[in-house]
């Protein structure tokens, strides 16, 4: 029987990823939801395609020229946030991969656990913003959650037969992006193209910028936290630049494990969809002669203080992480907007982390609140 696959954030980097790793093992799923935000015509594009029972398109703008291209096919067509939280809550799906951008993937994530739905885990600020609200609701409705990032499927799968009392530490690798080398004096002057030109990977926007800020592995840190329920000094980071080891564990005895492979998003991405399997595929191979060389240094925390932010908000716990969260997802878009500089970014989410009304135990309401106020905040020019 083929397993049963809702996609939230199909059209975006790594929703366009596994359907290329679908399309490799069709036998295997059936696609049930396909989910987009704005990108209309690539969602029906993918549904003439794939034929999933439900598509739902956060943006109405284009509601009328979806039902339109799509007027032929019996598909139910749904609109908005609160048709894409419906579909998270529905039980007719084995797996959801949540590819979802930014602080609206949580509350799908903590939908679909409730529900009693696996879910393959892409969007890191789900576990970021409520790690203790979706791990616990995940325990209790026997919903299981397998980590997308390739860092944390490395870390998955060196953990595999392995006791975690046996665990001394994690190591989380990072390309260090591109301004590894860049004069730290010159980073104010960074454009958003700059920043976008990622050397190893090819993602999205957003998550790009993460990357460039190092916020992506300060977020990861806290996302392992919760995955692995390891403390924060059981974390470490170090930087990587050919992204060819994806992280590493070291067990008490010393020994470390690691997991290898090319920077390919697909990899991960099937492990998640195929687990326990390491089914066959076709992506690129690594090739350690071709490679050569592996290196690794220290991160730096005054040229990416994002990733001190992280640190220091994990030890804080309560709605902290959240606000880092929201922060970041406006503090980017504003860059990609040349609106503010570079630098700006860890500024601004410092000043938001300084300024929030702190719950020490926040509910899942609590979350949404402290989102809209920090999106407010910073939407309305008080914390630039």
């Amino acid at each position: 029987m083929k397993k049963r696959i809702s996609i939230f954030g199909s059209t975006g980097s790594i929703g366009v990823n596994a359907l290329a790793v679908i399309d490799h093992l069709p036998d295997q799923f059936k696609i049930v939801i396909l989910t987009a935000n704005r990108q209309w015509e690539t969602l029906v594009q993918q549904t003439i395609k794939y034929r999933p029972e439900t598509i739902c398109l956060v943006d109405e703008t284009h509601a009328d020229k979806v039902r339109d291209a799509l007027s032929h096919l019996d598909i139910e067509i749904v609109f908005g946030r609160d048709g894409l939280l419906e579909l998270a809550s529905r039980k007719n799906t084995d797996l959801m991969l949540n590819a979802l951008v930014g602080s609206a993937g949580m509350e799908p994530t903590f939908r679909a656990v409730t529900a009693g739905v696996d879910v393959a885990l892409s969007n890191k600020e789900s576990l970021v913003m409520a790690g203790s609200i979706i791990t616990k609701a995940a325990s209790e409705n026997n919903a299981k959650i397998f980590p997308v990032d390739s860092e944390h499927s490395a870390i998955w799968q060196c953990l595999v037969g392995e006791s975690m009392e046996d665990v001394r530490r994690i190591i989380l690798t990072g390309s260090g992006g591109p301004f590894r080398n860049r004069e730290l004096s010159t980073f104010d002057k960074i454009q958003p193209e700059e920043a976008l030109k990622h050397p190893n990977w090819d993602m999205g926007n957003k998550i790009t910028i993460d990357s460039a800020t190092m916020m992506n592995k300060g977020l990861e840190v806290i996302e392992a936290h919760w995955l692995f329920d390891l403390h924060s000094d059981k974390i470490d980071i170090v930087v990587h630049p050919q992204s060819v080891i994806h992280s590493m564990v070291e067990f008490n005895d010393s020994s470390v494990k690691a997991q290898l492979g090319v920077p390919d998003m697909k990899v991960p991405i099937q492990y998640a969809l195929t687990y326990p399997s390491h089914v066959e595929a076709s992506w690129k191979r690594l090739d350690l002669i071709e490679m050569g060389t592996l290196t690794f240094e220290k991160p730096d925390f005054q040229r990416f203080p994002c990733i001190k932010l992280a640190f220091d908000v994990l030890a804080t716990g309560g709605t902290a992480a959240a606000v880092l969260n929201v922060a970041n997802d406006h503090a980017v878009d504003l860059f990609l907007k040349h609106k503010i500089c570079f630098t700006d970014i860890p500024s601004i989410i410092e000043t938001a982390l300084d300024k929030h009304m702190y719950i020490a135990n926040p509910s899942l309401e609590d979350l949404l609140i402290i989102e809209k106020w920090t999106s407010d905040m910073i939407n309305n020019g008080k914390l630039l």
